[in-house]
């Protein structure tokens, strides 16, 4: 299971000698990487985010740009100092921050089947003030005698905990810092050689994804970003038009639905906790978002989406066929039952 939130995080600080925030940053970025690297926990040759913040200023960058990793790991540390550098906006450097998303190999299953996982874990540095800092922030449960929802997976556990384990381990020689483990988070408990489940009163361990995962999820979808300030609203107290949405095996993925009355519009997943589902309703929210800075209103967006081709992003395709005006209220119950297709 990939959490919208990390299950568990991990620091290594400490004091900066160098006095150059942007080598320090960048020199801990890749080291770290190398070893994520070196375990299989960073595969393919994904990006690296490096932005440069002005010093006594907020929201003010000197630069912000992406590079791909493989053009700079492991021997390139001073070579993309210089690049950086050189596009420099002037301005006295204040912090410099650096992340890259990884996919890495896990083992499944039984605890004998590998499989790459996209977003495994995030890695990112952070240099300012003479002090730099690498976090580890984990977002799968593979490392957990338990599950998310609470069910035992010891040949998984047996098959991954040692390599976390390890990790850690070659983190903290390579850095040259103790590992720190970050506060709980709402899944797990960190330590310095894994992490841990929480247990309920009655010994049985939890189901943290039904208590926090799938509402973290499933407010994406009805409370537009920048508190409600960004994009189309995602909530209407009124009827709305809803379109359904399916996969190519034409099972049901959600609704798409607007109402112009009241400025919104967005996606209902039929199911919030199915991956395949949430990562549909997230595509689908991003060409909302692009209709409304288009000056769309919401059922004109609508209308567009429901002209879209067949694509490749596993999002889905609109069927105009099953077009309803309903209380939004009604949607979301049925979609929250797990039968919307059944009750509208």
């Amino acid at each position: 299971m990939i959490t919208f939130t990390p299950v568990a995080r991990w620091i290594w600080g400490r004091d900066d000698e160098t006095s150059d925030p942007l080598f320090c940053c960048l020199r801990h970025l890749l080291v770290a990487y190398g070893v994520l690297g070196e375990h299989r926990f960073a595969v393919g040759d994904p990006k690296m985010s490096i932005s440069v913040a002005e010093a006594g200023k907020s929201n003010s960058f000197l630069f912000q740009e992406e590079f791909r990793v493989g053009s700079w790991h492991p021997n390139g540390v001073a070579q993309l100092v210089d690049r950086v550098r050189g596009r420099l906006r002037t301005g006295e450097i204040g912090s410099v921050d650096g992340y890259v998303e990884c996919a890495g190999m896990v083992m499944v299953g039984s605890g004998d089947e590998e499989v790459q996982q996209e977003s495994l874990f995030r890695l990112s540095a952070s240099s300012f003030a003479d002090f730099v800092s690498v976090e580890l922030s984990a977002n799968s449960d593979v490392w957990l005698a338990y599950d998310l929802e609470g069910r035992p997976q010891q040949k998984v556990y047996a098959a991954n905990a040692p390599r976390l384990s390890a990790l850690l381990c070659d983190l903290s020689q390579s850095l040259g810092v103790e590992t720190d483990p970050d506060d709980p988070t709402y899944f797990a408990k960190p330590t310095q050689t894994g992490v841990e489940n929480y247990f309920d009163s009655d010994g049985k361990a939890s189901d943290v994804w039904r208590s926090f995962e799938v509402p973290t999820r499933y407010d994406v979808f009805t409370h537009a970003p920048g508190f409600g300030k960004i994009g189309y609203q995602r909530a209407a107290r009124g009827e709305v038009r809803c379109v359904a949405v399916r996969d190519q095996q034409g099972e049901l993925l959600g609704h798409l639905w607007a109402s112009d009355s009241e400025n919104a519009a967005s996606f209902e997943p039929q199911d919030v906790s199915d991956d395949a589902t949430y990562r549909a309703g997230l595509v689908w929210l991003d060409r909302l978002r692009s209709a409304h800075d288009r000056g769309l209103s919401p059922c004109e967006a609508l209308a567009e989406l429901g002209d879209l081709p067949d694509g490749e992003d596993d999002a889905g395709r609109v069927d105009l066929s099953e077009e309803l005006t309903i209380p939004l209220a009604r949607l979301r119950d049925g979609s929250q039952q797990g039968s919307a297709q059944g009750s509208l």
